[in-house]
């Protein structure tokens, strides 16, 4: 609430009255928008170091305008026609709204009918209640002690990796994880094989932090290691997304795993594994994380719960060798919050009693559900594609823009991703769309299909 009430001892306008305007200039100008609650007598008196009459005096002076009802118990609030219309400044445009839900095609959100929300909410109960009662002191910068040790029972089963709780970090969001790693290996100056397709943000985030990041295709085995070598030889850093590749989907193979293992021990350079829909791939049992192989100690394992429980949580770890551990917990110190402490204890717990694994189990078999009946609905409609992880991939035409179809899609409730956003190199690649499964359940894929299909022609 931006009340903006600086009080002048020496001017001629009595404090009662200074307090009136200041709120009545915010009521005006639209900071205190109708129907807001104002803080109590005491409650304002306390902060601005005044006494309660003088408080008083002034929300009697803004009732007299009638500018605020006062409601008894209910409090004191702006009045519902307190601004007229023109008075409100004018305010620049907002920027472009993200999409308030999912909607078909879009990639990297959760099913939204798949996920247990009457579980979840009732732990979200009762970590809001534990965290409540912890003590009033700063919780530790590296995440909540219960929640790494669960994240790293949890990566010992499922993906592979035998980590102690005292290397693994929590971090706000996939970007702040890639920010602490980058932050503690100090790779300023120097260059990084990245992805091509591949995720933009973690291009921007390497910039960020004065690491220069160099396009290295991809093929059906994954990143290309010896094109990664023949451009950049003297890399310090490899980002890769070996469990499925982001956002083509393909599995990093076993030969391009030791070569790239081989790579970063030899030239004592780091990867950066992003383990982007790695416990979700839908062919048999999930394919052992990168870090899983890793002897030399050179792999940096992040993870996130955003496409398993919610993008809202902003939830990532951070996974480091022991010998870093320590820097890593240095930065963390001073330049790494973690999420709240409620949050935290939540997924502990529905990690803990196994809430988790169950919902990767059920969101494997339905995504797999959804994605063979997306593919039967384009193949009705003799439309080339190809499967993509928990997307599907339709190539277009040559001169066909994949952006402007993309954006032209949302007009009509629909959401699919361009290839060409995720591409470094953008010259002569061909475009294509890439449909999210997770959201298009099987009674809904014909008519999205079709819809989809109009546009095309």
């Amino acid at each position: 609430m931006d009340l903006s009430i600086n009080i002048d001892r020496f001017a001629r306008t009595p404090v009662a009255g200074q307090i009136a305007a200041a709120i009545g200039a915010a009521i005006h100008d639209g900071r205190l928008s109708p129907g807001a609650r104002l803080p109590s007598w005491h409650d304002l008196a306390v902060q601005l170091g005044v006494a309660r009459g003088t408080v008083r005096a002034a929300y009697d002076s803004l009732r007299d305008q009638q500018l605020i009802v006062t409601a008894g118990a209910a409090g004191t609030r702006v009045a519902r026609q307190a601004v007229r219309a023109g008075t409100a400044p004018e305010r620049p445009a907002a920027p472009p709204p993200r999409l308030a839900a999912p909607v078909p095609f879009q990639v990297g959100v959760p099913g939204q009918d798949v996920f247990p929300f009457k579980t979840w909410s009732r732990i979200m109960g009762r970590a809001a209640r534990a965290a409540a009662a912890q003590p009033l002191g700063y919780p530790d910068p590296r995440g909540e002690p219960v929640l790494r040790a669960a994240i790293a029972a949890y990566l010992g089963i499922a993906r592979g990796i035998a980590c102690h709780p005292s290397q693994v970090f929590v971090a706000n969001g996939h970007a702040a994880a890639l920010g602490l790693a980058l932050r503690a290996l100090r790779l300023e100056g120097r260059s990084a094989w990245v992805e091509d397709p591949g995720y933009a943000s973690a291009r921007a985030v390497l910039a960020q932090y004065g690491v220069t990041p160099v396009p290295v295709p991809v093929d059906a085995e994954g990143l290309d290691v010896a094109a990664g070598i023949a451009s950049a030889p003297k890399a310090a850093l490899a980002v890769v997304t070996p469990g499925q590749q982001a956002p083509l989907g393909m599995t990093l193979s076993l030969a391009r795993r030791h070569a790239l293992l081989d790579w970063a021990a030899a030239r004592n350079a780091w990867i950066v594994e992003d383990d982007y829909l790695g416990e979700l791939q839908l062919q048999a049992r999930a394919t052992p994380a990168l870090a899983a192989r890793d002897h030399a100690g050179r792999v940096l394992h992040i993870g996130t719960f955003s496409k398993t429980i919610a993008p809202a949580l902003r939830v990532a770890f951070l996974v480091v060798p022991p010998a870093l551990a320590p820097a890593v917990a240095d930065v963390a110190d001073v330049a790494a919050a973690a999420p709240a402490p409620a949050i935290q204890f939540a997924i502990e717990e529905f990690l803990r009693d196994g809430h988790y694994l169950r919902h990767l189990r059920r969101m494997k078999r339905v995504y797999a559900e959804r994605r063979a009946a997306l593919c039967a609905c384009l193949r009705d409609l003799g439309l080339a594609h190809a499967e993509a992880g928990l997307s599907v991939l339709l190539p277009l035409a040559d001169g066909v823009d994949d952006a402007a179809l993309a954006a032209h899609a949302r007009t009509v409730g629909l959401a699919p991703s361009a290839l060409s956003w995720w591409r470094a190199q953008k010259d002569d690649a061909p475009g294509g769309l890439l449909l999210g499964v997770t959201n298009v359940p099987p009674g809904r894929a014909q008519a999205a299909c079709a819809a989809l299909a109009a546009l095309l022609r």
